[in-house]
Parts: C-alpha cells; sequence; structure tokens
C-alpha cells in the first residue's frame, strides 16, 4: 500500500509517520512538505519516508507530487492550524486549509485516481455549542469563532461535497485538542509546558503567563490520536464524519493544577492579558460513541501522563 501523508513534518504528521512506520513495516509511506520545510521532526522515520515537496496552495505543485505518487491512502493534514495566527492572518488560512483541500481534490479528479482521503478536520468547527448540544455529536451546528474554524468547515464541507458530486472517497476526522511531545507552543498547554522547562533552567523569570483558564477543552494523547487516524481510514465508509476526541473536558484551571504539581519550581502565576482577549469557544466535549463503535478505539494515555511527557519534553529541549 502507498500511503500519503501531506503536511507530514508536522505536529500529527511526524507522529503518524512513526506510528505507520512501527504499525505496518510493508508500507511505502511518502510525505508532502512545504519548500524548505524543517524536517527535524522526522528524524526517527528518515529513512522509511519519501519526502516530496509541494506548496497546496500551488495546484501545479500538488498535481505533479499526487501524479508521482498515485497514492492508495492519502492522510490530508497540511494546514494553517494556530488559531491565533487566523486572526491575525485570515486570508492566508483560509487559502492554505479550504483552497490547499480543493487543489488536492481536484488533482485526483485530474488523475483519475480514488484513494482514500482522510482530511483532518477540527472541533472547531462547531465554535460556540451549547449546554444542551453536549458532549458534541457530529450532527452539532457549525458556529465557529475564529477564521482557522471557518477554514475547517469550509474544508470539511467540501470534503463531502466532492464525495458525494464525484465519488471520491473521502473521510473527514473532526480532531478536539491535541496533547504531547513535539507540540507546537502555539498550542495553550505546550506553551505553558515550555514556560515551565525554562523556569527551572533559569532561563526566564518565575512567572508563568496564562491565559483563557475558564474554557473547558477534550484532549487526547497524540499517540492516541495518530492511532486512531489509521483506524479510522480503514474501518470508515466514503462520506463518513468523526469525531476524535477522548469524551472528557478539562479546564485551564484543572490542567495548570496539574502541571504546578509537576514541577518543584517556585513562580508566580499570572493572566496573559493579550491573549485573554481572543474569543475562544467556551467548551469543546466531543461525543465519540460513533468512533468506538466504528473502529473498537478508546484513549489509552491519560491526561496526566501526555502532560507529564510534554513536559519533559521541553526540558529537554530548553
Amino acid at each position: 500500500m502507498r500511503v500519503l501523508v501531506t503536511g507530514i513534518s508536522g505536529f500529527i504528521g511526524s507522529h503518524l509517520a512513526e506510528y505507520l512506520t512501527q504499525a505496518l513495516p510493508n508500507l511505502e509511506l511518502f510525505g508532502l512538505v512545504r519548500p524548505r520545510a524543517c524536517l527535524s521532526a522526522l528524524k526517527k522515520v528518515a529513512d522509511r519516508v519519501k519526502i516530496l515537496e509541494a506548496d497546496v496552495r500551488d495546484q501545479a505543485s500538488v498535481l505533479k507530487a499526487l501524479s508521482e505518487v498515485r497514492p492508495d491512502r492519502i492522510f490530508h493534514l497540511a494546514g494553517q492550524s494556530a488559531v491565533e495566527t487566523s486572526f491575525r492572518a485570515p486570508a492566508e488560512t483560509f487559502s492554505t486549509n479550504a483552497l490547499g483541500t480543493v487543489h488536492l481534490l481536484e488533482a485526483l479528479l485530474e488523475l483519475q485516481i480514488n484513494p482514500v482521503v482522510l482530511i483532518a478536520s477540527s472541533a472547531e468547527v462547531y465554535g460556540l455549542a451549547y449546554a444542551d448540544e453536549l458532549p458534541l455529536k457530529e450532527t452539532a451546528a457549525f458556529r465557529p469563532l475564529n477564521a482557522f474554524g471557518v477554514s475547517k468547515a469550509a474544508q470539511d464541507l467540501l470534503g463531502f461535497q466532492y464525495y458525494k458530486a464525484y465519488g471520491l472517497k473521502v473521510i473527514r476526522a473532526r480532531i478536539f485538542n491535541t496533547l504531547g511531545p513535539r507540540q507546537p507552543v502555539y498550542y495553550q498547554v505546550s506553551y505553558l509546558a515550555k514556560q515551565i522547562a525554562e523556569i527551572e533552567k533559569k532561563k526566564r523569570e518565575p512567572v508563568l503567563k496564562v491565559s483563557n483558564l475558564e474554557n473547558k477543552k477534550d484532549y487526547t494523547d497524540i499517540r492516541d490520536l495518530v492511532r486512531a487516524l489509521w483506524l479510522i481510514s480503514e474501518k470508515s465508509e466514503p462520506g463518513e464524519v468523526l469525531n476524535l476526541g477522548s469524551g472528557q473536558a478539562w479546564s485551564g484551571n484543572e490542567i495548570l493544577k496539574l502541571m504546578l504539581g509537576m514541577t518543584r519550581a517556585k513562580l508566580v502565576v499570572e493572566s496573559d492579558d493579550k491573549k485573554n482577549t481572543l474569543p475562544e469557544p467556551p467548551i469543546l466535549l466531543a461525543d465519540i460513541s460513533r468512533l468506538a463503535r466504528l473502529t473498537g478505539w478508546k484513549p489509552q494515555i491519560g491526561l496526566k501522563q501526555s502532560i507529564l511527557d510534554l513536559i519533559n519534553y521541553w526540558r529537554e529541549q530548553v
């Protein structure tokens, strides 16, 4: 089987590459990255992955890469995934996530190939969820609160439209919050973990900057998540959409309390007023009953272990 992972050098993509090469040693794995992308996250699997360069915003480069690989399965993870960045660069976010998906799907039509395509959607498409909708089912309304969420909603719906209009074998996984080693610092928990590691090594003042502690999010360990992505691609029917989360929500205050219990550093917690101005969904909690029923998947790595592994990752980095 020939598998292509777009955005393979990113947080989810690199962990998925590690999982696939361990679990499926006979797999032919190809990775799509932007020109001049940093490949350091792929050092463990560098000898198992063939890298191709393409920018999903450029139709010609996507078509060229797909014509070379002609994959049996695609995990479409490439995109602009930082919510905060989407407020500063909404056009770029929409172009990368939505138009990039169009370019991928149009290339499949032009090449007349029909692999299974798993599109990594996001819980941010739900946005403002009401109490009577929780936990969120896949049928919940879309009310995104940021440009990232809007772009992922468009990407999600495009996948469904190309399935219905052209019979492309598109599956959508709406990913809730993720944790684990190598997570970028534009994610709140990773930002906190890096600060703690820097404070421990006296590389910053003993002040921990925090934001939006009241909001509740559903966290899944990255290693559990990539296992779920493979199972979804194996067991789902074309056109399917599945929530991918843990089925539990934790507030920022609860996360902070756990993290403070994992360090002996003496520090002061201060609010980051700049980050607090950005609107966020008050709660994102997944109903994962369809995922569990279809794949048998359930999380294996607990929240405390995920956070500890993330802090230890940053302790090594700083």
